[in-house]
């Protein structure tokens, strides 16, 4: 069984894959003064819960956009579960031509999720990953991964309002029944969730038109089942595609089984 983690500015979203079949997943929050045992302590409670051995554990791959707790991840992986973590960097084997001035710069969780897109799809795309930011990224049928757009998240973007605006308590991030709020809570749930939605939809049509053509927009990330419907552009929501990635890029690292003998 392998683990997968994705280590993100808000949440490690993290599971466990049975060959190729999703056992099991969890989203915890990213804490830095977390210990290496406090996450070990965490992971293996959670795992227990799930009836899942350690024993069968034979892999582990990480994404992380934290470097801070990169170390401390890979440090309670080897510890507590005895397997030495893959790391994704710009230099993994994601079967993408990085088109990127320095293709260092891309956050790993924005390669993995390109590279799950591209060999689930096989076409022109764009994915759009709603997490603390959200970004959007370019991916051509012949396999081009040519940059994209990172934007504010809609967390950041409601804690920016609400820090600055003294009058304006905190609301839930639910669809409201009309765009025109009749009272100050539904006033601003409508201009998050719709005044957000209309940001993906222009930025998916500016890249479109850059590109020359429309292309397959999917959406990922924890705020995508909230936010993806209520644009106009995203056809497909794939919840787990940062996982469904760190599978797939994992597998391609394993040397071919030998070949069998005939006799």
């Amino acid at each position: 069984m392998l683990i997968v983690v994705d280590i993100g500015n808000t949440n490690i979203v993290w599971g466990v894959y049975d060959n190729r079949t999703l056992a099991a997943h969890w989203r915890i929050a990213t804490d830095v003064k977390k210990t290496s045992d406090e996450y070990g302590i965490l992971f293996s409670n959670l795992l227990t819960a799930a009836e899942i051995s350690t024993q069968r554990l034979s892999g582990a791959i990480i994404s992380s956009v934290v470097p801070a707790l990169t170390g401390t991840v890979e440090y309670m992986i080897q510890q507590y579960f005895h397997q030495h973590p893959m790391i994704v960097t710009s230099d993994t084997d994601t079967g993408l031509r990085l088109c990127y001035d320095n293709p260092k710069e891309i956050g790993s969780d924005r390669l993995v999720n390109a590279a799950a897109a591209y060999h689930k799809y096989r076409r022109d795309l764009i994915v759009v990953d709603f997490g603390t930011a959200t970004t959007f990224c370019a991916i051509t049928a012949d396999g081009d991964y040519l940059g994209g757009v990172i934007a504010p998240g809609l967390g950041i973007s409601a804690e920016a309002l609400f820090a600055r605006a003294a009058r304006l308590a905190k609301v839930e991030f639910i669809r409201p029944k009309t765009v025109i709020g009749t009272d100050t809570a539904g006033s601003i749930q409508s201009g998050l969730l719709f005044g957000y939605a209309g940001l993906v939809d222009t930025v998916v049509k500016r890249m479109e038109q850059e590109l020359g053509r429309s292309v397959y927009v999917i959406g990922t990330g924890g705020l995508s089942s909230i936010l993806a419907t209520e644009t106009t552009s995203i056809q497909k929501i794939e919840p787990l595609l940062t996982l469904e990635g760190l599978e797939l890029l994992y597998r391609r690292t394993q040397p071919l089984p030998p070949p069998t003998m005939q006799v």
